[in-house]
């Protein structure tokens, strides 16, 4: 814990953050709370698995692969969140924010013995101004930015960017030498496992008779927050990387040029809107000995043929990109272990084709069974009025973009592609429960939680903090109405109406560092130091947007 003074000083601690904010005098601040960027507070965009096979969503993801440093290392990308920059500034990047978590901030923010710390892992030069303007957007005054710089204060070098966050926290800790309690929320287990050894160690260091600063221990606790995954417009995401590699390529100083292909063609269909995707699920109830993640879910479009399509029934059907509406008119499953939903063409004289003579939409299937055992349904049951549900489709075929390095006689054609294999790692069901508070199981994530509050020890569920399940600000009991620290909507007290700081939403995303060798990560979690793929080779469906698919060679 070898401190110098610069760093134990409000001058030193400000030149961890990029912003130019006043910071309240030492006496002042008892808590500390810190709070991650990537997919703890904003939903930042990951690569879409459902557009890349998954060699490639790894591969996007190192930081080696492109001379610009990739996905994590690219401002382009943030700035393409939703429509763009452009349109999405001036409305605060609505509905791509954790507003749980938001929420949280304000109260942080507000409470004025609190400093309130943004602290990412993504590079100073290249993100502090898109995330200076993100923040501001929703009015989201930090005490501090603190992005990771080319060199710390004391002009020390980062490995990882537990390292640099680490550095910036024990700099925080020792310069707010009054502050009683540090709260730090994040999404990545990994880190949040790093962050509580970390802060054990600092305060078996504190305890010791030999410590070399003084400082009484802190209370500290670490929130897992879950995951929320999103993604671009894949037209958007497939031109972004197109970009990436002309750069990369233009830059290129070892002849290992890279270049974007297409997969064959998996099937062709009627394919669903995403948004319609989750409507859909709801018809299905799983048995309730059967654990969710071994179910994989679809729900994607109503198939035409496996591989590319006749073309006498293109024609039939009335070529790529024509759309049809369909309604749900029954509900059906085989052995318990396959799912589909019965639909009818509007206009019911509607001129279609279909791979199966009852045309269905296959919901979901275990694992341990094909998707083609869904032929075997005969009884279909009819839908309740409110479940007829009604949608859009487009004509389209399911393909894959990859990247991989240009062939050449001597190297076989997807080098950097196979180097994408390496800390592969499984996804995660979207229904997987996370864990929360202390030494728990980390990897185990629920996408539809968020962990415990600022101010209190709690239960992992909707509530941020303290011991109870909940919204609120803390811990507690959720069905008082008022009590310490609890988990309701308010802040305070331990129950529903005035519970401490808590969080209540569902989601799930991620980001990208501190993979080592062997190691492996979330497909959300960012690696802005490392590459973070994604395991499930699960192809899922895009409308075609042209004859040749989606545009990436522009």
């Amino acid at each position: 814990m070898n401190q110098k003074l610069a760093s134990n000083t409000i001058t030193g601690l400000k030149r961890w953050s990029c912003d130019n904010r006043e910071l309240p005098p030492v006496a002042r601040v008892k808590a500390l709370h810190v709070y991650d960027f990537d997919n703890t507070l904003f939903k930042s965009p990951l690569p879409n698995p459902k557009l890349w096979q998954p060699q490639s969503v790894g591969f996007l993801q190192r930081e080696d692969c492109f001379t610009g440093g990739g996905w994590w290392h690219d401002q382009h990308i943030l700035e393409a969140t939703g429509e763009g920059i452009e349109k999405e500034e001036p409305r605060a990047w609505e509905g791509w924010w954790n507003e749980t978590i938001v929420d949280l901030v304000k109260l942080s923010i507000q409470q004025e013995d609190a400093l309130a710390v943004l602290m990412t892992g993504r590079g100073e030069r290249n993100f502090a101004d898109i995330i200076k303007r993100i923040a501001r957007s929703k009015k989201l005054a930090f005490d501090m930015i603190c992005l990771k710089p080319m060199a710390g204060p004391n002009n020390e070098r980062f490995k990882s960017t537990l390292i640099y966050k680490q550095a910036a926290l024990r700099d925080l800790i020792f310069t707010y030498k009054d502050a009683d309690e540090i709260r730090i929320y994040e999404d990545r287990p990994k880190q949040a496992r790093g962050f509580r050894e970390f802060l054990d160690s600092l305060n078996a260091d504190l305890l010791s008779p030999s410590a070399l600063i003084p400082r009484k221990p802190i209370k500290a606790e670490v929130i897992q927050v879950a995951e929320q995954d999103t993604s671009l417009n894949p037209v958007v995401e497939a031109s972004e990387v197109q970009r990436m590699i002309n750069a990369h390529n233009t830059e290129v100083k070892d002849g290992k040029m890279l270049k974007l292909k297409r997969s064959p063609v998996f099937s062709t269909g009627y394919l669903l809107s995403p948004s319609d995707t989750p409507k859909l699920l709801t018809l299905l109830a799983l048995p309730s000995n059967m654990r969710e993640q071994d179910v994989k879910f679809l729900a994607n479009n109503v198939l035409i043929s496996v591989g590319p399509a006749p073309p006498h029934i293109l024609s039939k059907v009335g070529g790529i990109g024509t759309k049809q509406t369909w309604q749900v008119t029954g509900f059906g499953m085989y052995n318990f272990t396959v799912w589909a939903a019965r639909v009818a063409p509007i206009p019911p004289i509607s001129t279609i084709h279909t791979d199966h003579h009852v045309p269905y939409i296959l919901l979901a299937h275990h694992k341990t069974v094909r998707a083609s055992e869904a032929n075997r349904i005969q009884n279909w049951q009819p839908v309740s009025a409110d479940k007829q549900y009604v949608f859009q489709t487009t004509v389209g075929e399911k393909v894959q973009l990859r990247v991989e390095q240009e062939s050449d006689d001597s190297e076989p054609d997807g080098t950097f592609e196979q180097s994408g294999r390496k800390n592969l790692k499984r996804r995660h069901s979207p229904f997987q429960q996370p864990q929360r508070n202390g030494h728990s199981n980390d990897e185990n994530r629920r996408p539809n939680s968020m962990t415990g509050g600022p101010r209190g020890n709690g239960q992992l569920n909707r509530g941020r903090g303290g011991g109870g399940v909940g919204t609120g600000r803390g811990g507690g009991n959720s069905n008082s109405v008022r009590g310490g620290r609890g988990s309701g909507p308010g802040r305070g007290g331990g129950g529903n109406n005035r519970g401490g700081r808590g969080v209540g939403q569902r989601g799930g995303y991620k980001s990208l560092d501190d993979v080592g060798a062997g190691g492996a990560r979330q497909r959300g979690e960012p690696n802005y130091d490392d590459y973070v793929p994604t395991g499930d080779g699960y192809k899922a469906a895009f409308p075609a947007l042209e004859s040749q698919g989606l545009p990436y060679g522009k």
